[in-house]
């Protein structure tokens, strides 16, 4: 690979919009089982907040390199505020909508010596009135961006992303999605989808070989009428599909300590590179590098460009 573009990673500006959420950690010590029930005593130690979901790709982009806006819906609570608090430290331009109606994705984590116990998720919809909001706020800020990013964590934002793609598209701006469920035609037109392995599975069902899963790959990126289709597949790397035909990369990563955030750190990666003017190959060896780093830390985290360089 060619030197990591900083310089025009630098000039990038990339719109997210999607699923924020706030990831909060309690790290601390097992010494017992409880007496009330066979469950461990945890004594908190520490409290972590980080961003999550489209909030934690916008971070990455920053880390890079790239200058970006995170477009999102939060609640009217003490973990929406937290959350503009963090993006706003993080260097990171918000747009984000206040839902009184609703609360905040929250995902909270128990941990015991690095280990994770417990996760107890907060999940709310947003109104159809602020989604209509958040669609014009969109249009408004199209023009400003090279690149869309749309961070599909199925929490109700995206409701309406197929109206989004065919607005970016219609001004020439690349869209690339990190897809939920399994109705991908709402993703038609988009540049790029990254599924990641399971989540192909529930798009196209389980395959049996690498033939039959390249044809079920172009098929679904054809009938979408996509550029590419990334499948992310963990010990096993990552698969891009275009019109040139299949590109694989072995994972990179030495050791798997979490995979948290990982899908986020790809994209990321991928955004930065393709507004820099880097072709499909050489993004996804970038991103696979990113990925490989990222999962080596616990919990959601970020790679720098001086990590990747």
């Amino acid at each position: 690979m060619r030197a990591f573009p900083i310089e025009k990673i630098r000039q990038a500006r990339v719109l997210v919009v999607g699923d924020v959420m706030l990831d909060r950690y309690w790290f601390g010590e097992v010494e017992r089982i409880s007496p009330e029930a066979p469950v461990p005593v945890v004594r908190v130690a520490k409290r972590e907040d980080r961003l999550g979901g489209g909030a934690n790709v916008a971070r990455n982009i920053v880390a890079l390199g790239g200058g970006v806006t995170l477009l999102g819906i939060v609640g009217d609570d003490e973990a929406g505020v937290q959350i503009t608090r963090l993006a706003q430290e993080a260097g990171i331009g918000t747009q984000l909508l206040i839902d009184a109606a609703m609360h905040t994705t929250l995902k909270m984590r128990v941990l015991g010596r690095q280990q994770q116990l417990l996760r107890i998720d907060f999940d709310y919809l947003p109104d159809e009135q602020t989604l209509q909001q958040l669609e014009q706020q969109y249009r408004s800020l199209l023009e400003n961006h090279d690149i869309v990013v749309l961070s599909d964590y199925a929490k109700g934002v995206l409701t309406h992303c197929s109206v989004l793609i065919k607005l970016a598209r219609k001004r020439g701006i690349p869209v690339l999605v990190d897809p939920k469920g399994d109705e991908y035609d709402r993703y038609a037109g988009a540049s790029l989808i990254s599924p990641n392995r399971g989540e192909m599975q529930q798009a196209v069902g389980k395959w049996k070989s690498e033939e039959a899963l390249t044809l079920s790959a172009q098929s679904l990126r054809q009938r979408l009428g996509l550029e590419a289709l990334l499948i992310t597949r963990s010990e096993q790397g990552m698969t891009l599909y275009t019109e040139a035909g299949r590109f694989h990369v072995d994972a990179a990563a030495h050791e798997v300590f979490d995979v948290s955030g990982a899908g986020d750190t790809v994209l990321a990666t991928m955004a930065v590179t393709r507004a820099a003017g880097i072709d499909w190959h050489e993004a996804v060896e970038w991103a696979n590098k990113a990925g490989g780093i990222v999962v080596g830390k616990l919990g959601t985290s970020i790679v720098s460009a001086e990590e990747l360089t």
